[in-house]
């Protein structure tokens, strides 16, 4: 299916074709707790969507935007990884994990990415733009090159991590210290 719009459909009575979807634009619609596995998004943009405990397994999202979306308990590691790319503005992501998946300059904005799993992510030259990371994980990830500047509330071990030319401000940077539970 091309270039289509879907607005205001709630997919938890109206399922969704197995199908793939390239250009597609999706504007408010409830997707929550959903079965997407196998579906093929390409270049297509969620808009004011409820995608919260949507099951992911061997789903497609190539080109994908998600804005202004919920986006509770997501497994993105089950995704198909080829192509795997997609950017965030505005949307909640709490609880949602991204265990080993490669986002290589994946754009987090405006994001709330509280308990988000980014543990052996390859997340070089990503960008979370004040995005809120309360108590994000990071162990084994590559964040070579990403841009915290705007962001806050992480806590990044650099023992277990590689951060070389990763981007931080104050006061925030101090996230980088938290292991040694030194006061500043």
């Amino acid at each position: 299916m091309e270039e289509k719009i879907f607005n205001k459909i709630d997919f938890t009575k109206k399922l969704l074709a197995n199908s793939a979807y390239e250009n597609c634009i999706f504007s408010n619609c409830d997707f929550s707790n959903v079965n997407l596995s196998g579906i093929k998004f390409l270049k297509c943009e969620f808009l004011g969507c409820n995608l919260s405990l949507v099951k992911l397994t061997g789903t497609t999202l190539q080109d994908v935007k998600f804005n202004d979306c919920k986006m509770l308990g997501l497994q993105f590691e089950k995704c198909h990884e080829f192509c795997l790319s997609f950017n965030f503005d505005n949307c909640n992501l709490n609880n949602s994990s991204f265990y080993k998946t490669k986002l290589r300059k994946t754009t987090f904005k405006n994001s709330k990415l509280h308990d988000v799993d980014f543990t052996g992510c390859d997340l070089t030259s990503s960008v979370f733009e004040k995005c809120d990371m309360l108590n994000a994980k990071f162990e084994n990830t590559i964040i070579e090159k990403v841009d915290f500047r705007t962001s806050f509330n992480y806590s990044i071990d650099p023992d277990l991590n590689r951060i070389k030319k990763a981007k931080f401000s104050l006061p925030e940077v101090v996230g980088l210290l938290n292991k040694y539970d030194i006061e500043i």
